[in-house]
């Protein structure tokens, strides 16, 4: 009962194997038949080509661009593409004023939108809102246009607003102008570059309502934190709605506090606090009571999709300033497939180098690596193809680098399990036994060399630009494949094969060869007799074999003993 127990191990192993491939493959196989996956990993920029955006800054009138702006506006716009699953994008500065956004293959529109989009937000008071046209009615019922603003009209307040919502703002030139705006004839237009400091006419995201706002008291660089979810009601009852909640630091929790505070106490449509976001209003909620914690939450006719993406936006800060689209053009690879085929035969070269070192230093037992590099090859395929299909992973050159060099950290790890089975069998053990013993010890190095490689590899993914994360997260995935693959394949394997007739006699072709490997060696620098009479040439080889195995403390305490013996010797011959 024992005995089988190694065996019943090992097909179980196997056969937990089997169903990760097969739950692997057939998730793939579903991908393709029904979505949109396909059997072959996607691939990046530099070997697939992509889209290429140049942003161009739009300021107000007499700033100019400052390179700390640029270089934050790159970091929030990177931030937004990996948050849209994007991998392997290039976010760049063109001279000191544009930036290049490249995207691999043909990204979504949604993604386009996250890039273009500038999301600048801002927090103004409601002075005047109306209908979406400008249209007037008059005293019969019928409607005119609203007239164009006369010359000459007063532009200037006569009197220095005191805050915000002062109606003050509201010269006659500024409501002249608010009347003849019409929402669907300036639909196009956005007014994200528009002052800060100034009131500002616009319409809300569905053209349906035209706002005269007061200038922004609260920036969206102030909001700390950003996330969608579905409205509660009081109750604690989901109602359905989706909402994206602000999180503000602490100078936008107060000048929120003092904002909310002041327009709670007024009337009409200066009671509301208009959301603006790239000049349109995409919220004018009503202020029930001072928001003092810093926490408010924006409603409105949004999507779980729509809130989401705003939230997304949100989160990584508003821009220092708004874009221009200035191109959108379709790029090629840099490298090509001649690079990619390249790197490929690079890797089969590796695995026929590796082939032949394994068949020459172990025999047949070699055809255990090669599978193993198999079945490592196949999980790291299937899992690759669907990170592409699932978080649109793509695979560039770097990581073409890294599946290349986890060859010979694979095959590092089977050879440090055949040495030890070698080990236990010159220490005169049978090849069943010497497999445990083996596996026993070689398990503690493997899983300490996988660990430094994946520590390794965590740090480089961390630290590292964009385009060397795609060598160390290659690197870190097929380290973890490597030690699935010794567990539940390698190991299981060679307990099978420890019980067939072939490789337990210690066949010469097998590389397990009791007498090829000095198996008379019984460890601590001692020997034995061969209990089976051997050809003297064997008896040699082995004797050398044994001794070139030996630790470097074995070595030295068996030249101590020798030592020690020829003195013995040289004592006995003078007293005789």
């Amino acid at each position: 009962m024992a005995k089988s127990t190694p065996v019943k191990k090992a097909w179980r192993s196997l056969t937990w194997l089997g169903v990760i491939v097969v739950v692997l493959l057939g998730t793939l196989t579903a991908g393709v038949l029904f979505s949109n996956a396909t059997w072959l990993p996607k691939l990046a920029l530099d070997l697939e080509g992509g889209t290429q955006i140049i942003l161009a800054p739009q300021v107000e009138n007499g700033q100019s661009v400052q390179q700390e702006q640029l270089d934050q506006a790159v970091s929030i716009i990177r931030q937004r593409i990996d948050a849209s699953g994007v991998s392997e994008a290039q976010i760049s500065t063109e001279g000191s004023r544009n930036i290049v956004v490249s995207l691999p293959g043909k990204p979504d529109q949604a993604t386009l939108d996250r890039v273009k989009s500038s999301a600048r937000l801002d927090f103004r008071p409601v002075l005047v809102a109306g209908g979406p046209t400008n249209e007037v009615v008059g005293a019969d019922g019928k409607s005119t246009p609203a007239p164009s603003p006369a010359p000459g009209l007063q532009s200037t307040p006569s009197t220095k607003p005191t805050n915000g919502s002062d109606l003050a703002w509201v010269t006659p030139k500024l409501q002249a102008e608010f009347d003849a705006y019409d929402c669907k004839a300036n639909a196009s237009k956005t007014s994200s570059s528009a002052p800060t400091d100034e009131p500002l006419i616009t319409c809300d995201d569905q053209n349906q309502v035209k706002y005269l706002l007061g200038p922004v008291e609260v920036k969206g660089q102030d909001i700390k934190d950003a996330s969608a979810g579905l409205v509660q009601s009081s109750q604690g009852v989901t109602t359905g709605q989706w909402a994206v909640n602000i999180v503000f630091n602490d100078a936008g929790t107060k000048a929120f506090s003092d904002v909310t505070t002041r327009l709670v106490a007024l009337q009409g449509a200066q009671n509301q606090f208009a959301i603006v976001l790239d000049g349109k209003v995409i919220s004018a909620p009503t202020t029930q009571a001072a928001i003092t914690d810093g926490k408010p939450q924006i409603t409105g006719n949004f999507t779980e999709t729509a809130s989401k993406a705003l939230a997304d936006q949100l989160k990584f800060g508003a821009l220092p300033f708004s874009f221009k689209v200035q191109s959108q053009d379709t790029i090629s690879a840099t490298l090509g497939t001649s690079q990619l085929l390249s790197g490929l035969i690079a890797g089969l070269i590796g695995l026929i180098l590796v082939g032949i070192y394994t068949f020459f230093q172990y025999r047949l037992l070699g055809f255990v690596t090669i599978f193993s590099l198999v079945v490592a090859g196949v999980l790291t395929w299937l899992t690759i193809s669907l990170l592409s299909w699932h978080y649109d992973y793509r695979l560039s050159l770097a990581g073409v680098a890294g599946l290349i060099v986890a060859i010979g950290f694979t095959a590092d790890s089977f050879i440090v399990y055949f040495e030890r089975i070698r080990d236990e069998l010159r220490d005169g053990r049978g090849l069943e036994s010497a497999v445990e013993a083996g596996w026993g010890r070689a398990r503690r190095t493997i899983y300490a060399s996988k660990a430094t490689n994946l520590l390794a590899a965590v740090v480089l993914y961390v630290l590292a630009a964009a385009n060397v994360r795609g060598f160390a997260f290659t690197l870190g995935l097929t380290t973890i494949i490597d030690v699935i693959v010794v567990l539940l394949f390698t190991h299981p394997t060679l307990q099978l094969l420890a019980r067939t007739r072939f490789f337990s006699s210690g066949h010469p072709m097998s590389g397990l060869d009791p007498e090829a490997l000095g198996a008379v060696y019984r460890g601590a620098a001692k020997f034995r007799a061969p209990t089976v009479p051997v050809p003297v040439g064997t008896a040699v080889r082995s004797s050398k074999e044994a001794a070139r195995r030996q630790t470097i403390a074995e070595r030295k305490a068996a030249e101590l003993a020798g030592a020690t013996t020829s003195s013995d010797r040289s004592t006995e011959g003078k007293d005789s």
